[in-house]
């Protein structure tokens, strides 16, 4: 069972929150100030009201009242802005901390071990940085700026009852127990369900997500009956949590509807009372019963959108707990030259099944080495290894010195046979290895590996679209591609870890010769996929069950008549004759005809 990304505690994600409102804190500040004055702007007409009722039961003259009238215009005006101004301020504070916060998430993901992200499946992620960010976005654009208008009108209405007389403000504050015993009540119970409802929702994506992404499998194996079993058991959970936080929600309205008719019935009680004790005049009973009848409204504004500020928060919590993983530090670039050393270097997928025993090579700065073996022997793991995306269990792997994984960006590229196309112009993926490239620089990448003839063919040429939805590439174009940003970023060390492997037969000859452009004269460590790239290397070396069992040059191993002259023997019966004037020396380009073997064969 696939564990789980890190969830932040209560108090994780208040001190993350806090410290991005302190990096804004005078943007925090003239929010607050509007927030109030549209507030109090509201509370004056209502408090204007009751010294009307006290005028007329005094017999004023009608011209006494133009005045108040006037002001409680211009006040009505003013606070109507000063509302607009409040909510536009609040969701464009909040939109600012979520674009923060989401670039926090993905940085880190993108930063994440392979192993981890194996571990804690796609699918959860992708919760986080989908529905999680839905939910506190929509929140931050809608219901934060009701809640906090709700809660500053509250504030400045119980502050108005005050005001008024301390007496009306008791009477006020007699709810106040009735409200702290339902939310007492409701908070501890609802907050488990909506987390554990927004857990169910990442479980459900990651089932939908291993099930499209293994679909062919799926079909092979006639498990759609499984699959589609396990997807309707995690959403029948998720709709179950729903509904469970719906029916708690519904009995804490009801709890909040009695503390309402509680507080309302204490203050005309109360004031009744106070009345004809001579000590508050009608008209300022009048004006606080309707202040906390006022109340009515943003409170419930509050409690509807409970469940919404409820789910944004275990989602808050969630990506913020992406967070919390440790962060690779800045990267540092070696003194030495940029050979590449592994030392003695284990491995275990899960710290259960051993992949790598003892592997020591290093590849000497501008050497070219290639690794052969059967599959499953270690290669494509040496070859994560050496390019920092897995840590050894035991051992080291440095490059100029510098433990691989520590490295400034740059310094170490690997291309895999995996070669994703990015949507977009063919120039701009081509410039996610280096931003600042110019058109110039990037044509003579494309040439350097002989793909610039068919880039100019394009429909648009480099400004065609490629990608998804766009002009479609053969797999040796998305290969070109992806050694064109190589030769882009120019790293001291590249990694080919079966990079000319989905060519086929008839595109091999042609990749291979890509590859061996774009690598020239950079530390290269790369895993043949085919030995007429092992034959053309500086040096082989030869894994069986994750131990290092041949190591030399291709004369010299063919020579000895061990593991790798066997596999030589095997990939020459299967290939056409050898022309006299290609033989199987280090310099070796070999064409590969056209029942070429598979990675599958023997590789």
């Amino acid at each position: 069972m696939t564990a789980a990304l890190p969830i932040a505690t209560p108090r994780q994600t208040w001190r993350w929150l806090c410290t991005q409102l302190r990096a804004r804190r005078l943007e925090l500040a003239f929010t607050v100030a509007t927030g109030l004055g549209a507030a109090g702007a509201s509370v004056v007409p209502v408090t204007a009201l009751g010294f009307l009722v006290d005028l007329v039961r005094d017999g004023a003259a009608s011209a006494a009242l133009v005045p108040i009238g006037l002001v409680v215009a211009a006040i009505a005006l003013l606070g109507g802005i000063a509302a607009g101004a409040t909510t536009t301020m609040v969701s464009r504070l909040g939109e600012r901390i979520l674009a923060h916060l989401r670039e926090q998430t993905v940085g880190v993901a993108l930063r994440l071990p392979v192993t981890t992200l194996d571990r804690v499946g796609r699918g959860d992620l992708l919760a986080r940085v989908g529905a999680d960010v839905a939910a506190v976005g929509a929140a931050a654009a809608e219901v934060l700026p009701t809640v906090i208008s709700a809660l500053f009108l509250a504030l400045l209405s119980v502050t108005a009852m005050f005001g008024l007389d301390w007496r009306l403000g008791l009477a006020g504050l007699a709810a106040m127990p009735a409200y702290l015993l339902a939310l007492r009540w409701y908070l501890p119970r609802s907050a488990p369900i909506y987390a554990a409802e927004r857990a169910a929702v990442g479980a459900r994506s990651q089932l939908l997500m291993e099930s499209l992404q293994g679909v062919r499998t799926v079909h092979a194996y006639r498990l759609e009956g499984r699959h589609l079993h396990a997807i309707d058991g995690a959403s029948v959970r998720a709709r179950d949590l729903s509904v469970g936080v719906f029916a708690l929600f519904t009995r804490f309205v009801g709890r909040i509807n009695r503390a309402e008719l509680l507080g309302l019935a204490t203050i005309l009680i109360a004031g009744f009372w106070f009345v004809r004790s001579g000590w508050v005049t009608v008209g300022e009973t009048a004006a606080a019963a309707v202040l906390f009848h006022r109340l009515f409204n943003p409170v419930s504004m509050i409690l509807f959108t409970f469940d919404e500020i409820q789910a944004a928060g275990a989602g808050l919590a969630r990506l913020v707990g992406v967070g919390t993983l440790p962060v690779t530090p800045p990267g540092v670039r070696p003194l030495a030259a940029a050979d590449l050393t592994l030392r003695d270097v284990t491995f275990e997928y899960d710290e259960r099944v051993p992949v790598l025993r003892g592997i020591t090579l290093r590849v000497a700065p501008g050497e070219r080495v290639a690794l052969v073996g059967s599959t499953g022997a270690g290669k494509t793991t040496v070859a994560s290894i050496a390019a920092g995306i897995l840590r050894p269990l035991t051992g080291t792997a440095t490059a100029g010195g510098v433990p691989v994984d520590q490295l400034a960006p740059g310094i170490v590229a690997i291309v895999s046979q995996e070669t994703h196309v990015f949507a977009g112009p063919l120039i701009e993926d081509l410039r996610l290895a280096r931003p600042a490239a110019t058109a110039e620089a990037a044509e003579a990448a494309l040439a350097r590996v002989g793909a610039l003839h068919w880039a100019r063919a394009l429909p648009d040429g480099l400004t065609t679209v490629v990608g998804e939805g766009g002009h479609p590439l053969t797999a040796a174009q998305a290969q070109q591609l992806a050694l064109a940003r190589l030769v882009l970023l120019d790293p001291a060390i590249a990694i080919l870890d079966e990079a000319t492997a989905e060519a086929g037969s008839a595109g091999a000859r042609e990749l291979e010769e890509s590859a061996l452009a774009a690598t020239k004269g950079r530390t290269t460590l790369l895993v043949a996929h085919r030995l007429t790239q092992a034959a053309g290397a500086d040096r082989v070396v030869v894994l069986e069950h994750g131990a290092v069992v041949e190591e030399g040059t291709h004369d010299g191993l063919v020579a000895e008549g061990g593991r790798y002259a066997t596999l030589w023997s095997a990939w020459r019966s299967r290939n056409q004759p050898t022309p006299p004037d290609q033989g199987a020396g280090p310099n070796y380009t070999g064409r590969s005809g056209p029942n070429a073997l598979s990675t599958g064969d023997f590789l």
